[in-house]
Formats: C-alpha cells, sequence, structure tokens
C-alpha cells in the first residue's frame, strides 16, 4: 500500500487547522486507498501545545490514516538518534540544523522529511497553520487529490489526464518530482503595508530578491508577481499543467515532494529567514524535472500574532534576513540553472555533491554585495518612518551578526547536505513507533 506523509509544522494557536488537515488526511485515504501519516510538528508554548493535544485526541478515527503529533522534545529525542547513527561526533551540530533554537522554515520541513524517511512513506505533503481550504459544491478543495494523482508518476504516463503539458523535450521519462498549487486571498500583511505605503519602495526591496542580471522588463513583471499568490479567484474546476514548476507560481503551504528529491538533497537550514524554503523548487525547476502546477489553491489569512507589533518586528527581520540570503543563494541558482539537465544522474536523480559543491562556493562571496543590500533595507525602511524606523535601527544593532549570520548559514547547508543523505538512510533504519 502507497504510504504518504501530510505534514502540518507549527509553532502557534491552529485547532481549526489540526480538524481541516485531518479530514483531507481522511479524503486521500478513502480516495487513493492509500496510508497517510499525518504528521504535526509541534514547537509551541506549553498553553498552546496542551490546547493541540486536545484537539489531536478529538479526532475521528479514519482508516488508513495514522496522526503523529510531535512535540520538540520527541522531535529531538528522534533526531538525536538519527544523527548519532550516520555522523558519531558530529550529532551534535546536525541536531542543531534539525532543531534550532528560533524559527526555521527549511528545518521544519527537513523534520518532516526524515521522518517521512522513517515511516517508509514516498512523499511529503505539506500544509501551514494560517491556511484553509477552498469549498465548491459545498465540500473543501484538497489539493492532496492532484498531488497523489501525479507525484512520483512517470512524466508520460500521465501527460493526457493533465490540461496542458509544456514538458521540456526529453524529459518525458522523468518522475513527476513536485506538485503544488498557490494561495488566494490576502497577500502577506507584512509586505501589503509596505506596497501601500510606499509602492516605489516595495519595488525596491522586493526587487533585491531577484537576480541583478534580471531584464528590466521581467523584473517589474516578477516585482508585482511576488508574495501575490493566485489572485483572488475562486476554484471552478481542476486545471492541471505538467512542466518544470516556477517557484513564483506556488506556495510552500501547498506543497508535494516525492521521496527520491527529498532523501537527496534538503532544504536551507537558515534561521528568522523567510523563502529558503523554496530551494528545492528551484533545484527542480533548473535540473528540468516534471513537475504538476494545480489550483486547488489554499485560502490564505494572518494569524493575530502577526498583527502585533513583536510579531511585525519578527516578519520585518526574517524578510531583511532573506534579502540578504539572495545574494549567495542567487549565485547558487545561477549555477544549477547553467547547469541544467547536467544536475542529474543516469537515472533522472538529483546529483546531491553537485549541488553541494555550488552552495559551498557560494560561501566565498565577497561581502561587499551583502553589505550593500543591507544598506538598501536600512535606508528603505527609514524611508518608510513610523514602525519601520524601529525595523531599521534593530538590523543596524544586529549589522555584523547579520553580515556573518547571512554567509554561515550557507556554510551550514553545504555541511547538512554533506551528510543528508547519510540521515535518510539513518532515518529509514531507525522507524518510527506508531502514535494513533
Amino acid at each position: 500500500m502507497r504510504r504518504v506523509c501530510l505534514t502540518l509544522p507549527t509553532h502557534r494557536a491552529c485547532t481549526g487547522t489540526i480538524a481541516a488537515i485531518a479530514e483531507e488526511a481522511a479524503d486521500g485515504a478513502a480516495e487513493f486507498g492509500a496510508e497517510i501519516h499525518l504528521l504535526i510538528l509541534d514547537s509551541s508554548p506549553a498553553p498552546v501545545l496542551a490546547e493541540h493535544r486536545q484537539a489531536v485526541a478529538a479526532l475521528p478515527a479514519s482508516p488508513g490514516v495514522t496522526v503523529h503529533h510531535l512535540d520538540e522534545d520527541e522531535q529531538r529525542a528522534f533526531l538525536r538518534e538519527v544523527a548519532t547513527r550516520s555522523a558519531g561526533a558530529s550529532a551534535d551540530r546536525l541536531l542543531e540544523l534539525m532543531l534550532p533554537s528560533r524559527v526555521s522554515y527549511g528545518a521544519c520541513t527537513n523534520r518532516a522529511f526524515l521522518i517521512a524517511q522513517a515511516l517508509r512513506c514516498t512523499s511529503v505533503h505539506r500544509r501551514d497553520s494560517d491556511s484553509r481550504y477552498q469549498y465548491a459544491d459545498g465540500r473543501p478543495v484538497f489539493p492532496l487529490h492532484q498531488e497523489l494523482t501525479y507525484l512520483g508518476q512517470r512524466a508520460d504516463d500521465v501527460r493526457q489526464s493533465a490540461t496542458r503539458s509544456k514538458l521540456p523535450p526529453g524529459s518525458g521519462d522523468r518522475r513527476v518530482a513536485v506538485a503544488g498549487g498557490s494561495f488566494v486571498g490576502e497577500m502577506s500583511v507584512d509586505v501589503a503595508e509596505i506596497r501601500d505605503l510606499d509602492p516605489d519602495t516595495y519595488g525596491e526591496l522586493v526587487g533585491l530578491s531577484l537576480p541583478e542580471d534580471c531584464p528590466e522588463i521581467w523584473r517589474n513583471h516578477l516585482i508585482d508577481a511576488s508574495f501575490r499568490g493566485a489572485g483572488n479567484g475562486a476554484f471552478d474546476r481542476d486545471h492541471a499543467t505538467l512542466a518544470p514548476i516556477s517557484p513564483m507560481r506556488v506556495d510552500m503551504c501547498n506543497i508535494g515532494f516525492d521521496h527520491e528529491l527529498y532523501r537527496r538533497v534538503p532544504l536551507p537550514p537558515a534561521p528568522d529567514t523567510i523563502g529558503t524554503d523554496y530551494f528545492l523548487l528551484h533545484l527542480t525547476h533548473d535540473a528540468r524535472l516534471p513537475g504538476l502546477q494545480h489550483n486547488r489553491h489554499i485560502v490564505n489569512f494572518h494569524t493575530e500574532e502577526r498583527r502585533t507589533d513583536a510579531g511585525f518586528l519578527a516578519y520585518q527581520l526574517r524578510f531583511a534576513k532573506f534579502l540578504l540570503a539572495k545574494a549567495y543563494l542567487n549565485t547558487v541558482y545561477a549555477r544549477t540553472a547553467a547547469a541544467g539537465d547536467a544536475l542529474l544522474d543516469t537515472e533522472g536523480h538529483i546529483t546531491a555533491s553537485t549541488v553541494a559543491g555550488f552552495v559551498r562556493d557560494s560561501v566565498s562571496l565577497d561581502r561587499t554585495d551583502v553589505a550593500r543590500r543591507l544598506d538598501a533595507v536600512d535606508r528603505a525602511y527609514r524611508r518608510l518612518g513610523g514602525r519601520y524606523t524601529t525595523v531599521a535601527d534593530a538590523l543596524a544593532g544586529r549589522r555584523s551578526r547579520l553580515l556573518d549570520e547571512a554567509r554561515d548559514d550557507m556554510a551550514d547547508f553545504a555541511h547538512l547536505m554533506d551528510h543528508w543523505e547519510a540521515l535518510t538512510g539513518a532515518s529509514a533504519e531507525a522507524g518510527l513507533a506508531v502514535t494513533r
């Protein structure tokens, strides 16, 4: 029986999302005859964790669905065993990269990848705590349907079932490595305010995420499309495009990965940095691996925490770190784009050592560009004024540390990549006890 992992990483209250994702798991098990492992990776504070435990206990039993609700202590115990099996003396450093003390969008998904390996799953499907499902004809529209239909299948075998195909020549024998949709509804509340306050400053900041050699005509289009998702359209019927997926067209709250991808290459574990968890999307696109882009978009909403002063400051610092990280990541993406098919081995799988070499080489990047980016962010926030001045002051007070972290995060990523296949192998050997 096909085993898949539907995962919800969270560090905040989301009992409604837990109930909704359990319904998606039950629907997927019933429709596809699959064994669905619903994995909730919970880093919430104790009172919220207790609420989540009650919500999980209240879930109705569903045939084919097994629920795993792991707090950080339980995750740490599993990761320590796996790291010790695979790396011995380096276990402590790997454990810190897998479960850092600060928020890491890449690390939480990497933990899901390792646990999925332990559960012998063939795919990982990620949702987020601040998302809901669309409804059509009174029923929720679950992305898992499209993900399970296409993931891991030979592209030519499912070409006819897609609405359209834009596969590059010669890629039809390759397996579908990723399936994803976007979101509808509100764009990111944090950057939406910047756009509303000063569109030119918004364009300047978002433009820092793009490659410097991006043609002007494309630059303006990409800036306009960033953080916007799929707009406000409602689901009417399925539209599925079989093609290498652009990272701009899908969202990490609505994504599924085949195990042949994530068991070879992890995500950057950079803490307090948005956007770095899109690394595998860039990689599969550049390697011309088949993907499935669908329109079962998640409904985006924002928790009240994001609207508080503390939540605002935390996100803006993560956004600024993302703009610094892109100095390094864009050099890697330029090389993966140039390599194209050469990123793959003879069986059509990513060659992890090649990618690790690109990441390691980026660490030696001249920090002049990174410092220039930080200066540009500082000026932009001071121009916006108000509470953005507080952000600029916080960035200025951490300037040296931020520059060091942007470089060190890439070195940590290269180190994790060097050990990743040993970690995924050790996870498969360790297994995971069934919790429900």
